[in-house]
This record gives C-alpha cells, sequence and structure tokens, in this order.
C-alpha cells in the first residue's frame, strides 16, 4: 500500500529532504530544517544513542527512501526491480531511469507539478496528454520522444501556475526538452545515472533484493 501519512515524516525519517510538499521544502517552514532528526526522537542527541546500523538496515532504509521519493508503493517499487533486473546494463541505473521514466515524475521534473504528489492528482484528473491522447494513470511509461502536454482546457489552474513559478527557480534535466509556453514537453532519450538528480545509492537496493 502506498503511504497515506504526513509526508514530511518520511522525509525526517530517511533524514534528508525527499521533496514531497512542493513549494513548502524551499522554505524555513520545512520540518526536516526546524528537526533534523527521526520522528520519536526525542532531539537531535537521541541519535547519537541509537545502534550500529546494520548492512540489511542500510540497505533497507535506500529502498524506502527511493521509494519514497517517487511516491510508489512495494508492489510497484518491486515489479519495477523485477523488470529492470533483466534489462543489460548496470541494474541499479536501470532502476532509477525506469522511474523517472514514470509520468507522473515526468510531469513533475518538467515543472507542471509541485511534486510527484500533486502531479498524480493532475493525471487522474485528466489534465495531461500524452501524444494528444488523455492518460490518467501516473505509471504510465513514457518513451523517448513522445509528448507530455497539459490540457488546453487546464492551462489556466492555479496549481499549475504556482508549480512553474517554483520550477523557474531551478533547471530542467538535460534529458528533457520543455517547452513553458505551450506547457508541453518531451523525453530526449533514456536519462543516464549522472544525469538524474536524486542523492541515493541505488546499488544498496539491488544488494537487498539479491539476496
Amino acid at each position: 500500500m502506498r503511504y497515506t501519512g504526513p509526508s514530511c515524516r518520511q522525509c525526517r525519517r530517511e533524514g534528508t529532504k525527499l521533496f514531497l510538499k512542493g513549494t513548502k521544502c524551499f522554505t524555513e517552514k520545512c520540518p526536516v530544517e526546524r528537526r533534523p532528526y527521526a520522528p520519536g526522537q526525542h532531539g537531535p542527541n537521541s541519535a547519537g544513542r541509537r545502534r550500529k546500523v546494520s548492512e540489511y538496515a542500510k540497505q533497507l532504509r535506500e529502498k524506502q527512501k527511493i521509494k519514497r521519493i517517487y511516491g510508489v508503493s512495494e508492489k510497484q517499487f518491486r515489479n519495477t526491480f523485477e523488470k529492470v533486473s533483466a534489462l543489460p546494463g548496470i541494474t541499479g541505473h536501470n532502476l532509477l531511469a525506469a522511474l523517472e521514466s514514470r509520468l507522473d515524475n515526468m510531469v513533475y521534473r518538467m515543472g507542471f507539478a509541485a511534486s510527484r504528489k500533486a502531479a498524480r492528482q493532475l493525471i487522474r484528473h485528466r489534465h495531461v496528454e500524452v501524444n494528444g491522447k488523455n492518460v490518467d494513470v501516473p505509471s504510465f511509461v513514457v518513451q523517448p520522444g513522445q509528448e507530455i502536454k497539459v490540457r488546453q482546457k487546464s492551462r489556466e489552474l492555479v496549481i499549475i501556475g504556482a508549480a512553474l513559478e517554483q520550477a523557474a527557480r531551478g533547471t530542467t534535466p538535460s534529458w528533457l526538452a520543455v517547452d513553458k509556453e505551450s506547457l508541453s514537453g518531451r523525453m530526449l532519450e533514456r536519462p543516464a545515472r549522472a544525469a538524474i538528480p536524486i542523492a541515493a545509492q541505488e546499488q544498496l537496493v539491488v544488494e537487498l533484493y539479491s539476496k
């Protein structure tokens, strides 16, 4: 099942910003900035009294972190891993490339949504088209060359305008081409690991699932 509790609690549990709340993540209201320790601890000093972390625990935490970044369920994550494990190349890199190719992630990366959660809502409410056709499945896998576009009738949505303002402060990944005027974009190529802007040790996930 997909986690439905407070998003910021997940960031605090992983000890880093997962950018799950859009604009809030860039302000002083971000709980990770205000309380940089895991939920349930009684202050930052309590972390020092915790036991030494095992290799299995490190692998599990990394899996949880990546899963939470992309907002996928345990079943979706495992199915994605099994699919990419049969592909040539480095499995960890292929895993991240597959997660980046999800439609909800693409809408987020293009700046049309402030977070992946917001992107899923836009997609489910049929505000997004792929090659001119409505697609309401967030997990839809986008292929290089396919056009993603916000529907003409949906372009005045306040949440999209706010997302575009937020996106203007960042940079678009090199493997994407985005036209902010027409609210459209394309995947130019499958992303290489160096072009995926997340801090993750995906090899730990491969080790976890290889046991």
